[in-house]
C-alpha cells in the first residue's frame, strides 16, 4: 500500500480508540496483528515515517488491506491480540518455538477416576494437570502416589448399577493394598474423591495439606492403640518428606510466584519461565522466540507469559520479572526485585535462560541451514584438511541404496553445495539393469548413470563423492568411474554404516574422524539427508505400486498383480520357487498359470 493512497482513503476512517489492527496482503493472507492505545496514531506510524528495520519496510510494501477492531481498553486489546496471534500465527508476528511434547497427569472423567501420565490431551472432559518438563521427576511422584494413596488401575465401568449388581470381583491389586476395592463396594465414591483431592494437591506441588492429613490420621491411630496402621501411615509420610527434601526449596516466605526472564540477541530471544509453589520450583521451561519486526523485549516477554502461564495452569498472583510487562490478568502483582529471595529467583531464571541460549546455539550449529556462510566455509576447509582432498569440496554428492526385505530396490543421491543442501540437484533412481537384490551392482549402475548424464550435459562434477556402505560398494562405484574415464576427476570415499569410518580406495585401514569434529558432523548430516530422501522415495514407490520389476515383463501380468506377489513373497526369487497351487491361492488360477509357465517354460 502506497503512502498517498493511505492518506487519501484510509487515515480519516481510523478511530482514536484502543483496539487491534490486522494487515492483509493482496491475496487476502493475514500478515500481521497488532494492538494500539490509539489506532489512528499507531497505524499511521507505519505509513508516514522511514523504517530502518528492513522487515518492517517489507511488511508495509505487502499491505493491501487493513482491518481493525475497537476494544474497551488497552488491556482488552492485549488479550485479543494474543488470541489472534495464537490462532492465526501471522508470518510477521513474533514466532514462538515450542515443538516438544511433555507429559500431563490426567484425572479421567469417570466414576472412581483413574490417574496416569499421558502426552496426548483429549477434549473428553477429563482434568489434565501439567505439562511437566521433568519427566523423571513426575514419574517419581506418580510412583510415590501409587505407594501412598490407593487407586484403581483397571478399566472397569464402575457405575453404581454395575457395582450394586455385583458384576465385578476384586483383583490382586486389592489384596496387595494398592486399591481399596471400589468394584465390590469396599470404598465409596466420596472416599475415593477424597483421595483424588490429595493427588491433585500433590501433583500441583502442595505437599503440606496431604502431609498434615496423614499425620492427623497417624496420631488418631496411635491414640486408638492401632500401631500397625499408624506405622503404615508413618512410612507414607517418610516417603513424601524424602521427595519434598529433593525438590528445590528456595524460601518458605515465597508461596505462589511466577518468575520470568529474557535474553535478546538481535532477532533471537530466549525466555525462561518458572512456577514456584510453597517455596519450591515445580515447573521450569525455556523457549526460543524469533523476532519478526522491531518488537521490544517487554513485548516479547509479555507474549511468552501469555503463552506459558495457561499452558502450566499457574494460579499465582505475582510475577517476578526484570522490567514492566503487560499481563493477561488485571489483578497480577508485578515485582521487579533489587535484592532478597526474589532477586535470587530472577538471577536463577537468567542463569537458565543463558544456559538454554548456549544449548540452542550449539544445536543450531549442528544444523547446516542455521550456520553463517563463514561457519560453513570453515567447516568445508576442515573437511578438506581432514580428508586430505586435492580440491576444496564446494560440491559434494552422496549415494545410498534402499530395498525392502529383499525387494523393491531403489537408490538416492543428495547434493550439497557450499555446505547446504541443493535440493534441485537431488536424484532418485529405479534400478534398471540389475536382477534381484545386489547392492554392489546397483551402486555401480546408479553412479555410472549419474556421471554419464553429467558428462553428456557438460555439467560440473563434484569434488567429493560419498558412497554410503563401505568397501564393497565403494569398489563397485570406482569400477563405474573407471569405465567412464573419470578416474582422478573427483575424490570418492566410502562411509561404513555403523562405525562412521571413512574408506579410501586401496587403503587397508579406514580413517576415523574425531567423533564431534566439524568434518564428521557434516558427513553425518549428508548421510542422514540421503537416508531421509531415499526412504521417503522408497515408501512412496511401494505405496503407489510403481516399482518396475521382472514380473511386469510377463505378458498378461500388470502392476497390481506384481505388487500383490511381491508383498506376499517379498522377492522375485521366492516367486520363482512357488508351486502352481501356491500361486493360485494368491492371485487366482489363470494368472497363476501365466506366472508359473513364464518361470518354468519346460513344464508348459
Amino acid at each position: 500500500m502506497i503512502k498517498d493512497f493511505f492518506q487519501q482513503n484510509i487515515v480519516s476512517t481510523l478511530p482514536h480508540a484502543p483496539g487491534i489492527y490486522k494487515y492483509y496482503s493482496s491475496d487476502k493472507k493475514l500478515l500481521y496483528v497488532g494492538k494500539a492505545k490509539d489506532l489512528r496514531k499507531r497505524i499511521t506510524s507505519y505509513f508516514v515515517k522511514q523504517h530502518d528495520n528492513r522487515k518492517t519496510a517489507v511488511l508495509v510494501s505487502l499491505i493491501d488491506n487493513i482491518e481493525w477492531t475497537i476494544t474497551n481498553n488497552e488491556h482488552d486489546a492485549f488479550l485479543l491480540e494474543n488470541s489472534l496471534i495464537k490462532h492465526f500465527k501471522p508470518p510477521y508476528n513474533i514466532s514462538l518455538k515450542d515443538d516438544k511434547s511433555y507429559p500431563y497427569v490426567v484425572i479421567r472423567k469417570e466414576n472412581f477416576p483413574r490417574v496416569y501420565l499421558t502426552r496426548q490431551v483429549v477434549r473428553d472432559g477429563s482434568e489434565y494437570i501439567g505439562p511437566f518438563t521433568s519427566v523423571a521427576s513426575v514419574r517419581e511422584l506418580m510412583d510415590i502416589i501409587k505407594e501412598t494413596i490407593p487407586l484403581r488401575t483397571c478399566g472397569l465401568n464402575l457405575t453404581p448399577n454395575n457395582i450394586a449388581r455385583g458384576k465385578f470381583k476384586v483383583c490382586l491389586e486389592y489384596h496387595l493394598g494398592n486399591c481399596s476395592g471400589p468394584c465390590e463396594g469396599h470404598q465409596t465414591e466420596e472416599q475415593y474423591k477424597g483421595n483424588i483431592d490429595y493427588i491433585r494437591q500433590l501433583v500441583k506441588g502442595n505437599l503440606s495439606p496431604v502431609l498434615n492429613a496423614l499425620k492427623e490420621n497417624m496420631n488418631a491411630h496411635v491414640a486408638a492403640l492401632e500401631f500397625e496402621k499408624a506405622q503404615m501411615l508413618k512410612q507414607k509420610i517418610d516417603l513424601l518428606q524424602r521427595y519434598q527434601s529433593k525438590t528445590s526449596v528456595l524460601s518458605s516466605h515465597l508461596i505462589n510466584t511466577d518468575v520470568a526472564s529474557i535474553i535478546v540477541m538481535e532477532d533471537d530471544a530466549y525466555v525462561n519461565y518458572m512456577v514456584v509453589t510453597e517455596g519450591k520450583i515445580i515447573h521450569t521451561k525455556s523457549i526460543y522466540i524469533e523476532r519478526k519486526l522491531d518488537e521490544t523485549p517487554a513485548e516479547m516477554l509479555a507474549y511468552a507469559l501469555a503463552f506459558l502461564r495457561p499452558k502450566f495452569q499457574s494460579i499465582s498472583k505475582e510475577f517476578v520479572v526484570p522490567f514492566e510487562v503487560e499481563t493477561e490478568e488485571t489483578d497480577i502483582k508485578l515485582t521487579i526485585p533489587i535484592a532478597g529471595d526474589k532477586k535470587k529467583l530472577l538471577d536463577l531464571s537468567f542463569k537458565n535462560a543463558e544456559y538454554f541460549k548456549q544449548e540452542h546455539k550449539q544445536k543450531s550449529r549442528l544444523l547446516l541451514k542455521d550456520r553463517t556462510e563463514i561457519d560453513r566455509q570453515e567447516m568445508l576447509e576442515q573437511l578438506e584438511e581432514d580428508l586430505q582432498l586435492p580440491k576444496f569440496p564446494a560440491h559434494i554428492e552422496c549415494f545410498d541404496n534402499s530395498n525392502f526385505q529383499g525387494s523393491f530396490p531403489v537408490a538416492a543421491m543428495v547434493c550439497f553445495k557450499d555446505g547446504v543442501p541443493s535440493k534441485k540437484d537431488y536424484r532418485h533412481f529405479h534400478i534398471k539393469t540389475v536382477e534381484g537384490i545386489n547392492d554392489f551392482a546397483s551402486m555401480a549402475e546408479i553412479v555410472k548413470r549419474r556421471y554419464k548424464r553429467l558428462m553428456e550435459e557438460q555439467q560440473p562434477l563434484p569434488q567429493l563423492v560419498i558412497i554410503d556402505g563401505g568397501k564393497g560398494q565403494l569398489g563397485a562405484a570406482l569400477k563405474s568411474i573407471e569405465e567412464l574415464g573419470l578416474t582422478g576427476s573427483m575424490t570418492i570415499v566410502g562411509l561404513a554404516k555403523r562405525e562412521e569410518s571413512i574408506f579410501y580406495p586401496g587403503d587397508k585401514d579406514p580413517l576415523q574422524l574425531p567423533y564431534n569434529g566439524q568434518s564428521l558432523l557434516l558427513i553425518r548430516r549428508i548421510r542422514d539427508e540421503v537416508h531421509r530422501f531415499g526412504i521417503t522415495f522408497h515408501r512412496d514407490v511401494r505405496s503407489k505400486g510403481t516399482i518396475k520389476n521382472e514380473l511386469e515383463d510377463i505378458p498378461g501380468i500388470g502392476g497390481k498383480t506384481a505388487q500383490t506377489l511381491l508383498q506376499t513373497y517379498r522377492s522375485v526369487k521366492r516367486i520363482k520357487e512357488m508351486t502352481l497351487r501356491e500361486l493360485t491361492m494368491t492371485i487366482g488360477a489363470s494368472k497363476a498359470r501365466v506366472v508359473y509357465e513364464y518361470f518354468h517354460p519346460e513344464e508348459k
